[in-house]
């Protein structure tokens, strides 16, 4: 009966096992595709690090795979556009925003910062001449376009105003509905519940259930 039980369980999408560094973990996760994690804790407590060693841009050791397939067998770049991570002040390297998607996702770049409400011509635009809350918005923008299986977001919508928020929540539940696994880093209980997340605490740089 049990063997019948594990037949039918659904492969998760993304998991950890024993994933650690000198810095935090172990962490064990197993999500489906089309779920969320909320991750919330105290500045420091190693949320931001979780995130970037699940996209390989810190070292750790265990195991992490993407549909049953190991991390390792795909290169740093290939992972990180399934895995791909938003950091809370993403870097820019290029003088606007529309030189950092390539030709192929700028129309679907755009099309995605105007639902995401950035104003009109902010694509375009010098990144320094930016606020914060466009820069973080065209950050996302810039994962989405990639239509990644799993979205990495470290506080997503920190600097957006209430309106914002709202536009950004509701592209990442069509993602959810479309597939997308996501774990999201946020403060902010009630946008986990809209999120319908299941919640951990990161506390000493160790994952805890949360109610």
């Amino acid at each position: 009966m049990s063997e019948q039980s594990d037949v039918s369980k659904p492969a998760p999408r993304l998991s950890l096992r024993g994933v650690r560094s000198a810095l935090a973990g172990p962490f064990d996760l197993e999500l489906l595709a089309g779920t969320c994690l909320a991750v919330s804790g105290a500045s420091g407590a190693g949320k931001s690090l979780l995130l970037r060693m699940i996209a390989d841009l810190d070292p750790s050791t265990g195991e992490v795979r993407l549909d049953g397939v190991l991390r390792e067998t795909m290169g740093g770049p290939s992972w990180r556009r399934k895995a791909c991570y938003v950091a809370a002040e993403s870097g820019w390297w290029r003088d606007t925003p529309c030189e950092h998607f390539a030709p192929e996702h700028r129309e679907a770049g755009r099309a995605f910062a105007m639902r995401l409400g950035v104003r009109e011509g902010a694509f375009d635009e010098e990144v320094r001449r930016l606020s914060t809350g466009e820069r973080q918005r065209l950050a996302l923008v810039r994962a989405l376009v990639l239509d990644p299986p799993v979205l990495l977001l470290d506080e997503p919508t920190g600097p957006l105003d209430p309106e914002s928020v709202e536009r950004v929540e509701a592209v990442l539940a069509e993602r959810l509905a479309a597939g997308t696994t996501i774990i999201l880093v946020s403060h902010d209980p009630s946008q986990a519940k809209r999120m319908g997340a299941d919640r951990r605490l990161m506390r000493n740089r160790r994952l805890e259930p949360l109610s």
